[in-house]
């Protein structure tokens, strides 16, 4: 498996603060953006795999309504989030 507990562990302890913090919108879109990198990966390799990109597509726009509530939230931790994990918008 390609999420292992110390992997998502480690995740939210370098964006959610600590790696209990699994609620946190940072960790999440942290998460989101790790899942959403490997399911690209094997779309490159899997072209026709359907129902991974609608995956991929739900993905996306749950991590983009994360992004919004964040940026209407603290539009500084908004900037830095999309920064440090190379978002563009």
């Amino acid at each position: 498996m390609y999420l292992t507990k110390e992997k998502k562990a480690e995740i939210f302890a370098k964006h959610g603060g600590e790696a209990k913090n699994t609620g946190s919108t940072e960790g999440q879109i942290a998460l989101f953006t790790f899942r959403i990198n490997h399911l690209t990966e094997h779309l490159k390799q899997n072209r026709h795999d359907y129902n991974t990109e609608r995956s991929l597509v739900k993905l996306v726009g749950k991590r983009r309504s994360l992004l919004d509530y964040l940026k209407a939230k603290d539009i500084v931790k908004y900037r830095e989030v999309i920064k440090e994990l190379n978002i563009r918008k």
